[in-house]
């Protein structure tokens, strides 16, 4: 199992997971640069690790009211542009058998790019 996710990982980086994690990187840095940006910053810092490798790792979405307030801002400006390349992304890879997996990866993403705040990335073993 873990040959299969390290081979999904290098595939993933290679097909769409440097050019994703490379845009999450730089929002977050770009946000960071602002002393309110920052939070948001550190936030988009973290997700750029998992878009960059998204096999094997499982995403808990919050339900706090902070977060809920965040998402709605994050949402506005930026949030709902991530969230559709990223749909429109799994719904082309799932086209091919051969893209499935990566498409449901694709479809995990969407909802860390739409609801990123009070996310919890858990890793499976």
């Amino acid at each position: 199992m873990d040959f299969f996710r390290f081979l999904g990982n290098i595939v993933w980086f290679i097909l769409c997971g440097f050019i994703s994690g490379l845009a999450w990187l730089a929002i977050g840095l770009i946000w960071c640069i602002t002393i309110i940006g920052i939070p948001v910053g550190i936030q988009c810092l973290k997700l750029s690790c998992v878009s960059f490798f998204p096999f094997g790792k499982n995403i808990l979405l919050g339900t706090k009211t902070s977060s809920l307030l965040l998402n709605i801002l994050w949402a506005v400006f930026g949030g709902l542009e991530l969230a559709i390349g990223y749909l429109a992304a799994g719904v082309v890879l799932c086209c091919t058998i051969i893209g499935i997996p990566l498409g449901l990866q694709c479809f995990k993403l969407v909802k860390l790019a739409f609801l990123p705040f009070g996310a919890r990335i858990e890793i499976k073993v």
